[in-house]
């Protein structure tokens, strides 16, 4: 197999792209670190043979640059409010909330999936329910179509099949 031509698609590595983006974002709500900041932060970990390093920046520059409307799509959904959710939360949702907006390429139920794994892996152990009902109401306004038509993958296990 050559390594010449164009690179194959591999999910793990948007996975991981997501993890880190986790990471930076919650490090931005606590030091309040600009994309830029995060990026070079994080650039020791980005290793392009194992993460989707455009993924991330895309993740972090989008998140960082628009936090305010994120958390608009997210006050009506989140029953005690984007404030008092724990930065790992609000990191998961935001992620989530992006890409459900900004990504279409994305299927929700892969979205949904990748944002309620990182919260079981950094959060606390009934993170996940929140996220996952959160995400679930907010797929149904901004994934209308997808949602209606049963699309959205069938999670992250056929995700290579669907273009996550």
């Amino acid at each position: 197999m050559s390594d010449s031509g164009p690179e194959r698609f591999a999910p793990w590595k948007r996975h991981r792209a997501r993890r880190l983006a986790l990471q930076a974002l919650y490090q931005h709500q606590v030091s309040a670190s600009s994309a830029a900041e995060l990026e070079a932060q994080f650039a020791d970990a980005l290793d392009p043979a194992r993460v989707e390093t455009e993924y991330f920046s895309t993740l972090v520059r989008g998140v960082t640059a628009s936090s305010e409307a994120l958390n608009a799509h997210l006050e009506p959904v989140v029953d005690r409010g984007v404030a008092r959710l724990d930065p790992v939360e609000r990191a998961a949702l935001w992620i989530g909330v992006y890409e459900l907006e900004h990504r279409i390429d994305v299927p929700f139920r892969v979205v949904i999936e990748e944002a309620i794994g990182l919260v079981k892996l950094f959060g606390n152990e009934t993170s996940h329910r929140m996220v996952n009902g959160v995400l679930d109401k907010l797929a149904s306004r901004l994934r209308q179509v997808e949602k209606a038509a049963g699309r959205g993958g069938a999670g992250r296990r056929s995700a290579s099949a669907t273009g996550d």
